[in-house]
């Protein structure tokens, strides 16, 4: 092989490396980015830190990503908002009955989001969206009403086909995500909002709040009166 086409091939081949390595950066950006928001918070988490574990400067970063806000929308996209697609698509041919679906949902989100570094996301925005108005109203039209709106779909088909009794869905929405969210704090608060073991029993947890949801802790049907304490 001539000393040219050596060069020749070796300069393409440094070439094919850069330009996979320049696609696969965002992808860096966003990984490092989860790392450090979920570790640190929004607040503490610096723009030069994300591109040092990402491995590329600051500069490269802003390449990409306009500001530290964008980043963190990027974040949100790419493991929780950008899932609504799928999961509203399963909702259209999902063959079971109410009741088998809202246990998926709640067990196929906990596999998809919770288990995974994303549902840190979750408790860094209790914490401090109030200082970011900004930040709170975006997660607010992708993350909190879509999935609002997919709980109150399955509900409303259970009632629609008579597998639920009617009620106000504005408010029993909160009955399916309230314990999703303890189940989170539970684990990124290593207990100290419960049981420690709490995350790692997930499934036995989803499967009794879907019990509790579906039949109450009443022995007795509602509206019965037990007759204790009338005139």
């Amino acid at each position: 092989m001539s000393l040219s086409k050596f060069i020749s091939e070796q300069t393409a081949t440094l070439s094919a490396k850069r330009e996979r390595r320049k696609e696969a950066r965002p992808g860096e950006l966003l990984d490092a980015a989860l790392d450090l928001f979920v570790e640190k918070g929004f607040t503490a988490t610096r723009a030069e830190e994300v591109a040092a574990r990402a491995g590329v400067s600051k500069g490269t970063l802003f390449l990409y990503f306009q500001s530290k806000e964008e980043l963190f929308k990027a974040v949100v996209r790419e493991n929780i908002s950008g899932r609504f697609k799928e999961w509203n698509e399963e909702f259209e041919t999902f063959e079971g009955t109410a009741a088998e679906m809202l246990a998926y949902c709640m067990t196929v989100w906990w596999e998809r989001v919770g288990v995974t570094r994303a549902s840190g996301i979750t408790k860094l925005m209790m914490s401090e969206a109030g200082n970011f108005p900004e930040i709170t109203a975006f997660y607010q039209q992708e993350v909190i009403q879509p999935g609002q709106t997919l709980i109150r779909r399955i509900m409303q088909r259970g009632i629609d086909r008579g597998e639920f009794r009617p009620m106000d869905l504005d408010y029993a929405i909160y009955s399916v995500i309230a314990p999703m969210i303890f189940l989170i704090l539970s684990k990124h608060s290593a207990g100290t909002c419960g049981d420690p073991t709490l995350p790692g029993n997930a499934e036995k947890y989803i499967a009794a709040q879907v019990d509790t949801l579906l039949h109450g802790i009443s022995t007795q049907a509602p509206g019965k009166q037990t007759g204790k304490g009338k005139a």
